[in-house]
């Protein structure tokens, strides 16, 4: 049966990461495998700065971007094939003349459709070189156009698969002799050929699509890190490695904040009860955190997730009545028709408080919205504390020391929010 493995920016980062992966896909041997890559490093930044360069018609910072991804690309080229890297770096510069070409000519389009036809080219430079290299270290390979793979309507920067259409698509696909597949992650493409994007992080969920519609016996996500923790290991210094986690453990994380899963890639691994495993890139012959249907040990720990940068809307009606239902849902719709998140909410006899994430233009416009009917008072800076199977000992411990300026619980979950400058940049778990 077939396996999908994913590879994020963080592995793809220069040239020995190249290597590396050739290494560990060399230790594959004898089956079927679609590796999905994202953009090497922080390429998908970068093409989202030039995009604005692009756009707002600064001539100058456009080219000195455009000329930064070409060098640093071909850096990479230069360093993996030396004197043969001829016709690899001929089909990278290729790419970038065509990036260069869509800039030109779609800048005057709405900026979605605009965002979603250039910012791919990461992943279109990414699998280029990372397959050639696989093919010039003696490992059949293919390379797959994802955008004539994954279909999917024209809701650009978010856009949802026809997964009836995306089936047949891959049953199409003629493994030949040819044991690995190289495609792109994020990617996807309308029935008439429009470029398409799944949403940021959308690699995560390219790999769930692909496995779903394959049927595939399992994924493998490999990261930076050697599997799921009970808190950020880079933030806390005596996280615990999670052996193992449900679908909907791990939904619940992504849904609190966790840098876990994109939210997305689960359900349809749910669906076909496919296995995910995290395994780290660095060290592959570790044990990995693996996410199945089995929820026997959601709980062993309680997990820990911060959400920083985080504001708080504490809203008091202007006529002293009660925040009822009416009101709630009054409230609830306007988040609905901004498109907004609330991280936590918080409601009382005549207040209701929203925790949202960092200020955008679309947070402006809700807080205008809202203060036709409302008193609006806000605070910014915030971070929000999430603790999944929580004690109180735990929970008080995490708190000591620091203002509760709101706080949520039942049975399963508890979050309290607090002034971001009480937070420190490390913390320990309370045991």
């Amino acid at each position: 049966m077939t396996q999908i493995f994913k590879f994020g920016g963080a592995s793809l980062r220069d040239a020995d990461d190249i290597r590396h992966l050739g290494h560990l896909m060399a230790d594959f041997p004898g089956r079927p495998l679609v590796v999905v890559l994202s953009a090497m490093g922080k390429t998908t930044n970068a093409l989202e700065a030039l995009l604005d360069a692009a756009r707002g018609n600064d001539e100058a910072n456009y080219r000195e971007r455009l000329e930064n991804l070409r060098r640093d690309h071909l850096a990479i080229v230069g360093a993996l094939f030396g004197s043969k890297a001829s016709p690899v770096a001929q089909r990278v510069e290729a790419l970038i003349a065509e990036l260069d070409q869509h800039h030109r000519t779609l800048a005057k389009h709405a900026r979605p459709f605009h965002y979603d036809q250039t910012i791919g080219f990461g992943e279109l430079m990414s699998t280029t070189i990372v397959s050639a290299w696989l093919e010039a270290s003696g490992i059949a390979t293919r390379w797959q156009d994802a955008r004539r793979l994954i279909v999917t309507d024209d809701c650009y920067q978010a856009a949802n698969v026809d997964w009836a259409a995306t089936t047949e698509r891959l049953r199409e696909l003629a493994w030949d002799d040819c044991r690995l597949l190289v495609t792109q992650g994020f990617l996807g493409g309308t029935q008439d050929g429009q470029t398409t994007t799944l949403g940021r992080g959308g690699s995560d969920y390219s790999a769930a699509i692909l496995a779903h519609c394959l049927e595939a016996e399992r994924v493998t996500m490999w990261k930076d890190v050697p599997g799921l923790f009970n808190a950020d290991p880079r933030r806390f210094d005596n996280a615990t490695q999670l052996e193992h986690i449900s679908y909907a453990e791990t939904i619940e994380l992504a849904w609190h904040g966790a840098k876990v899963i994109h939210p997305k890639s689960l359900a349809p691994l749910q669906r076909k009860r496919i296995p995910l495993t995290v395994r780290s890139f660095k060290a592959p012959r570790t044990p990995g955190s693996t996410i199945d249907a089995d929820p026997r040990h959601d709980g062993d720990v309680p997990i820990v997730i911060l959400r920083e940068a985080q504001i708080l809307l504490t809203l008091y009606p202007r006529d002293f009545a009660l925040m009822d239902e009416a009101h709630q849902h009054d409230i609830l719709g306007h988040l609905v028709r901004v498109g907004v998140h609330a991280s936590m909410i918080d409601s009382a006899a005549m207040r209701v408080s929203l925790c949202l994430d960092r200020p955008t233009g679309r947070l402006e416009a809700l807080v205008e919205a809202l203060s036709a009917d409302y008193r609006v008072v806000r605070r910014n800076n915030l971070t929000l504390l999430t603790v999944r199977h929580p004690d109180d000992g735990l929970l008080e411990g995490l708190s000591a020391g620091r203002d509760c300026l709101a706080e949520r619980r039942n049975a399963d979950t508890a979050q309290r929010l607090f002034p971001g400058d009480q937070c420190p940049e490390s913390w320990h778990l309370p045991t």
